[in-house]
């Protein structure tokens, strides 16, 4: 705890290979195999479900590109804490931490580890539906074995995260080429009159989005580890253009693959729809696509730890988190506490967790942060635009995805209001009582003292300096 130990740097290890595949490999997660049918049930008809797939993968595409100005400008690891923080202040940035490591981020790591647990576990129960306690478990497993992976080493776990990423893809273009046969065949009743019953109430476009953006999260995730990344202000807006484009291809792709094997009525009854795909396409080889889908998840679950581990170390860097998370592994530089505590509150939302209801709440609290930032950019592009900008967005594009993201937010409420938001709102601004005595006025300072020299001692970590 001396002021003159050396302090440690996170390695820039990173390059546009692996941000690609940070980018990708998170965001082809199980989103594609588990929010189709919702997406389809809740807009209501086969066109209406495209359209929101395609909006959805160009609003991320387009808030990525606002993200990589504001990654260039301000090149510190952390996402949006980093940038409100910069722009809004310490308690807005206070806020979005405490609902980010409390909730946001615990809940996207327990949704994914779900979703590969009920893939994973779907094989051995095909005759009936998996007790909830054995999916929960081998979540648990899965969510511990990827935090000890990026625990040990960076560059393991971004070959980890590589490897699965190749693997994810090469499962979505087979889903692909199984819908261009098809439609080869003349299976296109589904696109017949597709636009039929589309449902256009508020509420249900806005639950739609929430669903299909679920598929789309993970494309702010470099933004996340800057400091990790090599030449951030070329690798940046370079992965993200090769990356969201890819993926919304391939999404659009196989929605029209599982509309050309399956009927709407089939597709919204599917409780794992490309299980239900593989089934119909691949016969006794189905299980291949419950064992892809697994994978996917995977891939994406280590996506989330790698870039979510950040929040919480650079949070604890700026004094907002306890000063063990700000540090790292003496011998591996891994930010190993951060890691282990996001792990920790990530088991216990799993434990009530339930998938539909983590993906709504999730968005609804990802996006009104999301708002917040991109505000944030239009102040830094109106009132400093000395500042040196390597890569720039018209202003045009941030005011579009702040108009939507502000629409995201209040389009559930306005239209079909229900306590949970109510819930959800009043738990962002709890933050508040929080940060007065603790962060303001330091509270407990001598008790964390003495835990934070014992928790160092223990995981072997020392301070990290910001790597600029």
């Amino acid at each position: 705890m001396d002021n003159k130990t050396q302090k440690l740097n996170l390695k820039r290890e990173v390059g546009l290979v692996q941000a690609v595949s940070l980018i990708a490999g998170t965001m082809i997660g199980s989103g594609i195999f588990m929010s189709p049918q919702s997406v389809l049930y809740n807009i209501g008809s086969p066109g209406g479900s495209l359209v929101v797939w395609a909006c959805c993968g160009l609003l991320a595409l387009l808030a990525s590109l606002c993200y990589s100005e504001l990654g260039t400008v301000i090149q510190e690891s952390g996402g949006e804490y980093i940038y409100i923080l910069r722009t809004s202040g310490p308690v807005v940035a206070f806020m979005l931490i405490f609902s980010s490591v409390v909730f946001v981020r615990p809940a996207s790591v327990a949704g994914i580890a779900l979703s590969f647990a009920e893939y994973a576990v779907a094989p051995f129960y095909s005759d009936c539906t998996p007790p909830v306690p054995a999916v929960k478990c081998v979540a648990a497993a899965a969510i511990i074995v990827l935090a000890t992976v990026n625990c040990l080493n960076v560059r393991f776990a971004m070959s980890v995260q590589v490897f699965f990423t190749v693997t994810k893809v090469l499962a979505l273009v087979v889903i692909v080429i199984g819908g261009v046969v098809m439609l080869i065949r003349g299976h296109t009743d589904n696109f017949e009159d597709s636009f039929e019953n589309t449902n256009l109430g508020i509420s249900p476009i806005g639950i739609a989005f929430y669903q299909g953006l679920w598929s789309y999260d993970g494309w702010n995730n470099l933004n996340y580890v800057t400091e990790e990344l090599k030449r951030p202000e070329v690798n940046l807006p370079r992965a993200v253009l090769i990356a969201i484009s890819m993926v919304t291809v391939l999404y659009l792709l196989v929605n029209v693959s599982y509309l050309a094997v399956m009927t709407p009525k089939e597709l919204m009854s599917s409780n794992a729809v490309a299980v239900t795909w593989g089934n119909k396409m691949l016969g006794s080889w189905g299980w291949i696509m419950s064992v892809a889908a697994a994978l996917s998840a995977f891939g994406s679950l280590n996506g989330s730890f790698f870039s979510g581990g950040r929040v919480c170390f650079v949070a604890a860097r700026e004094g907002h988190m306890p000063d063990i998370l700000a540090m790292a592994h003496v011998h591996r530089l891994t930010p190993s506490p951060a890691l282990i505590f996001t792990t920790v509150v990530s088991l216990l939302v799993l434990i009530p967790g339930d998938f539909q209801s983590i993906v709504n709440f999730f968005s609804f609290t990802a996006w009104f942060f999301y708002a917040i930032t991109l505000s944030g950019l239009l102040y830094l592009k109106i009132k400093k635009p000395e500042l040196p900008r390597p890569y720039k967005v018209p202003i045009l594009i941030p005011i579009l995805v702040l108009i939507a993201a502000v629409a995201l937010v209040l389009a559930p409420i306005i239209d079909d209001p229900q306590i949970e938001y109510l819930y959800v709102t009043l738990f962002i601004f709890s933050g508040v009582f929080i940060y007065v005595p603790f962060i303001h006025y330091k509270l407990c300072p001598s008790l964390l003292k003495k835990v934070t020299v014992f928790l160092q001692l223990l995981l072997e970590v020392a301070p990290a300096d910001k790597n600029l």
